[in-house]
């Protein structure tokens, strides 16, 4: 059972595929702490995970919606509000796809128009749905909007393609609308950066289960769970946090810091 710290909250979660994906732990997160909330993902998406079991579970429903589509992001937006009964106080984008990272591509092989879509969907679609928020005026006074992100951004992991820059764009999306959602309605955006996750999409990277273990050893606390992610993308949404914004905060265990870990070494 939860504490209740996000009790008659409306959200909206991106990106749950099935129950190793971490919006879906953050979707079930918020429902134990009392948020209603709607779901999304692409209509694809909907046909391959498992989603409606996620739906039925926590009693939210599911409204598709392709996050590179205006018209769909506008829709959303509007059926969220008609369904949770108000303004929406939280949004999760947890958004990311590669067609070269998914086809073992090298970096210096990179097919661009893929690399184009890349951006499309990981990071654009986070200003798409920032600015469909920022115009319909959807987010109510010192709501709260986060994405997910990695360390690629900042540092070179080379089997991470295109999709390093494309989470720099993301971090800086968030940077940027968050001046501008902060001075409307006191909004704020941020980014979490999160450990090596064993997701369905993270177990598509090249060599990822080797470099889990590596994070794993190197990270002081160890790698952070996709559960302990869920708590604290609900301390984000949650009235705690209300002067946190336009930050990339790391939720990696200490990897971040580190340099060297004499765990390696052994």
């Amino acid at each position: 059972m939860g504490s209740g710290i996000l009790a008659g909250k409306r959200g909206i979660i991106f990106g749950a595929l099935d129950d190793k994906s971490i919006a879906w732990k953050v979707a079930e997160q918020c429902h134990a702490e009392g948020a209603k909330i709607t779901l999304t993902n692409a209509p694809v998406a909907l046909r391959f995970g498992q989603l409606q079991v996620l739906s039925e579970q926590i009693g939210a429903e599911i409204i598709p919606a392709d996050a590179t589509s205006i018209e769909d992001l506008e829709n959303l937006i509007t059926k969220s509000q008609e369904i949770l009964g108000g303004k929406i106080d939280f949004i999760l984008h947890s958004i990311g796809m590669s067609v070269n990272v998914r086809k073992k591509k090298a970096y210096t092989d990179l097919n661009h128009d893929w690399m184009q879509k890349t951006f499309d969907v990981s990071a654009i679609s986070f200003h798409k749905l920032m600015q469909v928020a920022y115009k319909s005026d959807c987010m109510v006074d010192h709501g709260s909007i986060v994405a997910l992100t990695y360390i690629a951004s900042q540092r070179v992991f080379p089997d991470y393609g295109e999709m390093a820059e494309s989470k720099s764009l993301l971090e800086s999306f968030a940077r940027s609308f968050g001046y501008h959602f902060g001075v409307r309605n006191h909004v704020r955006v941020n980014t979490i950066s999160q450990s090596p996750t064993i997701t369905t999409a993270g177990a598509g990277i090249k060599g990822f289960n080797e470099f889990f273990g590596y994070a794993d050893k190197m990270s002081p606390l160890g790698n952070a769970s996709s559960e302990s992610c869920a708590k604290y993308c609900v301390m984000m949404f949650s009235d705690y946090t209300r002067m946190v914004t336009m930050q990339n905060l790391y939720h990696d265990g200490g990897f971040s810091n580190m340099g060297m870990s004499p765990a390696l070494l052994e």
